[in-house]
């Protein structure tokens, strides 16, 4: 038995291991042209499986190399309010999807030729090489490597 502020926890032994193959994150966004044309055509997913209308598409599996992200729209096309909610975005900023990138500085400077804006990858004190930016829907994303 162990403790942890205060309270006694019994120790789990888990016999059988699962097999879990990947994780998923699903991402709630307000356009899916303009997120697509983010992941896809900026960052360089590719579109995994999707379902709704070719001009009216409401979720994707998108991935690169090792990665999964799905995508699903907060509104089917009749109901999309003309401009993001504020108390439905206002936590997106909380969510940050950390992506492991060998050169960071080519990154950006690859990124930046696209046209997006951000500032210069910068060191931690815990030894990353690390660049943020956000989505078209205020998620984070952070391209980071171990800095030797």
């Amino acid at each position: 038995m162990s403790v942890a502020g205060g309270k006694a926890h019994s120790v789990r032994v888990n016999l059988y291991e699962m097999n879990i193959q990947y994780i998923c994150p699903l991402l709630r966004v307000f356009d899916m042209e303009a997120s697509l044309a983010f992941y896809v055509d900026i960052l360089g997913f590719t579109v995994r499986e999707s379902a709704g209308d070719a001009d009216d598409v409401g979720w994707v599996w998108l991935s690169k190399n090792d990665i999964n992200l799905m995508l699903n729209t907060q509104f089917e096309s009749p109901d999309r309010p003309a401009h993001p909610e504020s108390h439905r975005v206002i936590t997106h900023q909380d969510t940050v999807l950390y992506l492991g990138c060998p050169d960071v500085d080519d990154t950006y400077k690859e990124l930046k030729s696209k046209g997006l804006k951000m500032k210069p990858p910068r060191f931690t004190s815990y030894g990353m090489r690390q660049l943020y930016l956000h989505d078209p829907d205020g998620y984070g994303l952070c391209f980071q490597c171990k800095h030797e």
